[in-house]
């Protein structure tokens, strides 16, 4: 019999929230899991979106599961200290996505693993006060390294007050995620229909749309605001007018699940890819803060209240690729042209700075960001 409730352990991880899972909690048959996360997030709600009667928030930031266990004997050997499935709950619906990876989250997967003994800080993982755990995602069969302050007993501490999120409040310690070579995470390949941009043909905008369809840390398609102006009123849609919302949501999701059929990805998935509105910085603000781009995402078709973190880092990776709709943007204003520059992002929450290394033959050696987390509960969820 499935234990009900389980151990779980609720934290934040950069401007999302979700419950972390051990692996040992859940059954072995992985058909039976659907249903517990279901129960734990309260859904479905179709009527009210706000998931009441479970762990989750009414939006798709707060309605995230990771599973996290010890890594393979073959992972193990290659110096991977844990392993994790990501998992998107649908929230009016019964969706269950394991289609993609959250970089937020991703920033507490070595706090809960060193928390729940999955591995320990060492010789091997601490240097100078920090240690550097070693995840592997089952969703992209990625690996992603996070490096965070650990106590004299080898404990992540989470309170120093070094770093902001847009977002967030206050200040906490710095998590650096690190995404190695986060390149083809779901597709298999850096640009997936094979060119940096693409002319798309939809039904309600004349002459086609420009798209970048970029795969690096999780596929995201990029399109430029104001090519869509043209055609719709994307500012009303921005602030939430039911009649544009009619109006543009529709067509940008027909946009989006035309372009996952093209980068040969499931259009029914509602997690993957993700579609992101780009702008160039406008007025003496975005100067004075130093932005390269503005971003508008969407997450399960609704506009997101910052920036789902892959697809800040995709951001960052594009912004390096001559040709892209985001190296377009960017490229322009860059004086120095450095491989190591970060590129300034503006979002609804504020700012956040990614960076992205290339090799010499083009693909995406690491893409960086800095995150913040937080312990908030651990105990039993019933679902």
């Amino acid at each position: 019999m499935i234990a009900n409730p389980i151990p779980a352990t609720f934290m934040r991880g950069g401007t999302s929230k979700g419950i972390f899972l051990h692996r040992s909690a859940l059954p072995e048959d992985r058909s039976q899991w659907n249903g517990i996360f279901l129960g734990i997030m309260g859904s479905p709600d179709p009527v009210h979106g706000r998931q009441l009667n479970g762990m989750g928030g009414g939006i798709s930031s707060l309605s995230k599961i990771c599973v996290v266990g010890p890594p393979s004997p073959d992972k193990l050997a290659d110096g991977v200290h844990v392993e994790y499935t990501f998992v998107q709950v649908g929230i009016r619906d019964a969706s269950i996505d394991y289609s993609g990876n959250c970089g937020n989250l991703s920033s507490m997967i070595g706090v809960y693993a060193l928390d729940e003994g999955i591995c320990k800080a060492s010789s091997d993982t601490v240097r100078d006060g920090r240690a550097t755990i070693r995840s592997f995602n089952t969703n992209t069969q990625k690996i992603i390294d996070t490096t965070f302050p650990v106590s004299d007993q080898g404990v992540a501490d989470l309170d120093v007050p070094e770093a902001t999120v847009a977002g967030v409040p206050g200040k906490a310690s710095e998590i650096i995620l690190d995404f190695v070579k986060p390149g083809g995470a779901r597709t298999g390949r850096l640009l997936p229909t094979g060119s940096p941009s693409d002319t798309i043909d939809i039904p309600g905008l004349a002459n086609g749309v420009r798209v970048s369809c970029v795969d690096a840390t999780n596929p995201t398609i990029f399109v430029r605001q104001s090519d869509l102006e043209k055609a719709l009123p994307v500012n009303e849609y921005y602030n939430q007018s039911p009649a544009a919302e009619q109006t543009v949501s529709p067509i940008l999701e027909s946009l989006r699940q035309t372009c996952a059929v093209r980068m040969g990805l499931d259009p029914t998935a509602q997690a993957q890819p993700k579609i992101a509105l780009l702008a160039p910085p406008a007025g003496a603000a975005d100067v004075d803060q130093g932005v390269d781009i503005a971003i508008r995402a969407l997450s399960m078709g609704v506009l997101h209240k910052a920036v789902p973190m892959t697809v800040g880092l995709c951001l960052g990776v594009a912004a390096k690729i001559p040709g892209t709709i985001a190296w377009d943007i960017v490229h322009p204003t860059r004086t120095g042209g450095k491989s190591d520059e970060l590129t300034r992002i503006r979002h609804p929450g504020g700012y956040v700075d990614v960076g992205a290394e290339f090799d010499g033959d083009g693909s995406v050696l690491s893409a960086k960001v800095v995150r913040t987390g937080r312990r908030l509960m651990r105990g039993v969820v019933w679902w």
